[in-house]
């Protein structure tokens, strides 16, 4: 995962094998500004873009219509999905939050 520019936005760049998805890189700031102010535990809930998604997930934060940006983070139609299972590996590394490491079902906190 990288940061790039993309029509004067920065944007972050996630390559998973052939798949090239990205996120609005503001994404990172108002991920963390919302666990903050949860204070709690939030299960990620990943999940394909064309699949429901569980609520109160951080997957479902990230694609709502009441987060900061009104909607998806993921910026290609079609490739926007998998918030949940890309951002919060990446938040963990900046030492931005707490991340499980369990079989399925994690969660995160903010640092």
């Amino acid at each position: 995962m990288h940061t790039d520019e993309r029509d004067g936005k920065k944007i972050l760049v996630c390559t998973v094998g052939s798949t090239v998805l990205h996120y609005d890189a503001r994404c990172i700031d108002d991920l963390h500004a919302m666990l903050k102010k949860a204070g709690e535990w939030i299960e990620l809930g990943g999940a394909d873009e064309q699949k429901p998604v569980k609520e109160g997930t951080v997957e479902a934060w990230g694609r709502s219509p009441f987060n900061p940006v009104g909607g998806w983070y993921g910026l290609k139609k079609g490739l926007r999905r998998r918030f949940g299972v890309y951002v919060p590996p990446l938040m963990e590394a900046l030492g931005l939050c707490e991340l499980e490491h369990n079989a399925k079902n994690n969660r995160m906190r903010a640092k």
